[in-house]
């Protein structure tokens, strides 16, 4: 981890996030023309990272958000998964830019009965059996209406929310997977996964149960833990997972309305080295996460050596879609044919601002191990560094030096010694990569939002070109990205001190290499402290009348 090389590349990774401009700097939110017309299967954001609740440093946790930027009080249908889609999450263990596991996801959303929850509307003769409108049907009398509860809920959902899991080993169309299965969870067999429905609102779920603390949603917070399987078997592992899907708060922040309009911003707020005092704009927003927790010796290469992984998540749908003329619940249309890829993610911003547009939809129907072949001249010649000093010159001035092979390396292959594969067979793709032995987890307490960025101090030797890496220096935490990603790490602020050239030693080469650059919305990482470690959701509604 002491190399030159890697006093170059371990943040490089990260600068690949925000590299050309043109789009807002959300994670992966609508970030493609295509995937706009299909938010139930867009990626937002993408984690993956070694444990670091107590006890639990054997395992590597990977979140997959999806469907973005969703308002809570968004009734009456709220944020279910697509159920003719295909969630994926695919690990590579062996650093051929393909995957070696998957984990595939599908949904289904049954009407609670043939004709959902019905009530009885008349009288006599003229009576009738009539559906309602809602997802939920816990009505109770006098506006007090019980409060669902994961042993209840049974009775009050109108719609059913299920998913299956299963494990596909080596290429992920070449089998059928192996059913993932749960002892101890909420389910009608081993094999069927509930998911709890969305945050309606407190007079649905109740404000606060009364023997827990913590604030007005404990209640709902309840009812969603009660949706953690916790004893889940994987194929062939003999350590139990955790798996989670559900709704929770959108955590990446960011002053979404201001990078998009030109990165509408004062430059003392862009050169905020402690984050700015910008608006989060997404800060109230909610997300639907898939998140796991796997046994690290049951997701690792074969080899000894075998330290890192790669991984991605992905969302297919079905080649051919007739919309039914007569469109009922259980059949709105028809799908056939083979699952075509229309979303992927893995590194953060990359297909949002690295990606040009002409190139989106392709990316996200593209494989790692395709990526030098279509994708290189992007990283090769970034743009964004030449939009921020049109903007902010001479306060904010482009590196000077291209092509940027060094980014390449780190964006492309890996870091040497720290995340990069060991051995020739380690071709270019991009992928989270996170080393899974040797850099232990960093306890939440002491995380560093800005990850691995103070691991990095100038080399005063004469023909060094960029920084070396010294972890000793105060501040420097190695677990954080680009090292996997967590998700308390400001990866647009690290993106963007390492686009304009915070690893090069010369301030000829890199003019603002010191600047402390930043989206003026800090990321801290308190608050996440176990599985699934992203919070609940905001409800619709905050009072219980």
């Amino acid at each position: 981890m002491r190399t030159r090389y890697a006093c170059a590349a371990a943040l490089a990774l990260g600068a690949l996030a925000m590299l050309p401009a043109g789009e807002a700097a959300a994670s992966s939110h609508r970030e493609a023309p295509f995937i706009t017309k299909m938010p139930k299967v867009d990626n937002t954001d993408f984690y993956a990272f070694r444990s670091y609740e107590n006890g639990r440093a054997a395992f590597v946790t990977i979140i997959a958000n999806f469907q973005p930027l969703q308002d809570p009080y968004g009734g009456p249908n709220y944020f279910s998964l697509d159920p003719e889609a295909l969630y994926e999450i695919h690990i590579d263990n062996t650093g051929d830019g393909k995957e070696d596991i998957t984990f595939q996801f599908q949904f289904d959303n049954a009407l609670n009965g043939a004709n959902g929850v019905t009530l009885p509307i008349g009288t006599g003769a003229a009576k009738k059996d009539v559906a309602i409108p809602f997802i939920n049907a816990n009505l109770g009398t006098n506006n007090q209406p019980p409060a669902i509860t994961a042993a209840n809920q049974a009775g009050f959902r109108n719609v059913n929310e299920t998913y299956t899991v299963k494990m596909v080993k080596g290429a992920r169309r070449a089998a059928a997977g192996v059913d993932v299965t749960h002892t101890g969870g909420p389910g009608p067999n081993a094999t069927t996964f509930i998911k709890p429905l969305d945050f309606i609102g407190l007079k649905s779920f109740g404000a606060n149960n009364p023997a827990t603390v913590g604030g007005p949603y404990t209640a709902y917070n309840d009812y969603a833990n009660a949706h953690v399987y916790t004893n889940v078997t994987l194929p062939g592992c003999a350590t139990p997972a955790k798996v989670f899907v559900g709704q929770r708060h959108e955590h990446f922040a960011v002053n979404l309305g201001a990078i998009f309009d030109l990165v509408n911003a004062n430059a003392g707020q862009l050169t905020d080295p402690n984050g700015g005092t910008g608006g989060n704009t997404i800060g109230d927003k909610n997300v639907t996460s898939i998140a796991m927790e796997l046994p690290i010796a049951c997701i690792k290469g074969a080899a000894p050596a075998d330290q890192v992984i790669g991984t991605w998540s992905t969302a297919s749908v079905r080649q051919a879609r007739v919309i039914n003329p007569q469109a009922t619940y259980v059949k709105p249309s028809r799908e056939g044919g083979a699952w075509a890829q229309v979303s992927r993610l893995g590194m953060p911003l990359v297909n949002e601002v690295v990606i040009g547009l002409k190139d989106k939809d392709r990316f996200n129907s593209s494989e790692p191990a395709n990526d030098a072949a279509n994708f290189a001249d992007y990283v090769t010649h970034p743009t964004l560094p030449a939009v921020l000093e049109a903007l902010f010159g001479p306060t904010v001035q482009a590196p000077k030096k291209f092509p940027r092979q060094d980014l390449v390396a780190a964006f492309l292959t890996g870091v040497p010694g720290v995340n990069a594969f060991p051995g020739a067979a380690n071709p270019p793709s991009e992928m989270v990569r996170l080393n899974i032995g040797a850099i232990p987890p960093t306890p939440v307490a002491n995380q560093n939002r800005l990850g691995a960025a103070l691991c990095f101090v100038d080399d005063p030797a004469a023909a060094a070109v960029l920084r070396k890496v010294d972890t000793t220096n105060p501040g420097c935490d190695p677990a954080g990205f680009p090292n996997g990603r967590r998700p308390g790490d400001d990866v647009v602020d690290i993106a963007l001190r390492v686009a304009m050239g915070y690893l090069f030693t010369k301030d000829a080469d890199a003019p603002s290499r010191n600047v402390g650059l930043g989206d003026f919305v800090p990321q801290g990482p308190t608050g996440f402290a176990a599985f699934p470690y992203l919070d609940g959701p905001f409800p619709g509604t905050n009072t219980a009348n």
